[in-house]
């Protein structure tokens, strides 16, 4: 087991000097394989289900999870290997489409602050309101200006959400050029994957530098002490969810949470109903 702080290790530098081409994919710390990782995976999935009980009790503080990525990066299998083995009372995963016309008349920001999290409770976006200053950068349908100033928007925001008691975690998982295209011949050799591959898939990836450029602005410049970003190397799936559990774990125990007190004498309760208790 790797004694890394991973929450340090993979968290955005804080001085704007984060470069996505100097960050290695394929990084797994101390682990060769997944069999070696096996264990520890094992050991967080167990610990995050056993301090989002303690979240949901307590019901002092909320999280959300920001999954962001590359097409084909891992976000529903992250979703699925990591985050779902929370209880589904109290967590939610919402996954952010193209906007509705709706959607579109309104603010960027109005659809994302619909669906955060209440006091006690887990929410998992798939997708991001990130995706108004990535796509819509990429495409130049905003300008540089606009983009900029949502930057600004979504400090605020984020910072809104901390002062309210939502803890913010945001992940990109990093994935090679070589490793994305990899995963789209696997679904188009895969007939239970067929229905995720589209023409878009293919066609998005002549843009896969102004991508990059444009998330190593965004996680640069929309990166604080209360919503940090994290970079998580992601070619290797199993390493990328030890990462990812392995920071909620480590933000959770953080907290310092505690079980809430009964709010019934316990002893009385007991003493009266014992012919129950003890038949």
């Amino acid at each position: 087991m790797s004694n890394r702080n991973y929450c340090k290790h993979f968290r955005v530098p804080t001085d704007g000097s984060l470069d996505l081409a100097h960050i290695d994919a394929n990084f797994t710390d101390c682990h060769d394989t997944k069999a070696d990782a096996l264990k520890e995976i094992r050991r967080y999935a167990r610990r995050l289900r056993e301090l989002q009980y303690l979240l949901y009790a307590e019901n002092k503080h909320s999280l959300l999870i920001v999954l962001q990525a590359m097409d084909a990066g891992g976000k529903d299998g992250t979703i699925r290997h990591v985050l779902g083995y929370m209880n589904p009372q109290g967590c939610r995963v919402v996954a952010f489409k193209v906007p509705s016309a709706r959607e579109m008349a309104h603010d960027f920001l109005w659809r994302v602050h619909q669906q955060v999290p209440m006091r006690g409770e887990v929410a998992i976006f798939n997708r991001s309101h990130y995706e108004d200053v990535l796509v819509t950068r990429v495409h130049q349908r905003i300008t540089e200006k606009t983009w900029q100033e949502r930057y600004a928007r979504i400090n605020a925001f984020e910072t809104l959400l901390s002062d309210n008691g939502t803890h913010v975690l945001k992940f990109f998982l990093h994935i090679s050029a070589e490793e994305q295209l990899k995963r789209f011949r696997k679904r188009l050799e895969d007939p239970a994957r067929h229905w995720k591959i589209s023409e878009a898939d293919y066609t998005e990836r002549q843009y896969w530098h102004e991508y990059q450029q444009a998330y190593t602005d965004a996680l640069n410049h929309c990166n604080s002490e209360t919503a940090p970003w994290y970079v998580i190397p992601a070619n290797h799936k199993w390493f990328r969810n030890l990462a990812v559990s392995r920071i909620v774990v480590e933000t959770l125990e953080g907290l310092d949470m505690q079980l809430p007190r009964a709010h019934v004498d316990i002893e009385a309760l007991r003493k009266k109903y014992h012919r129950l208790l003890d038949p």
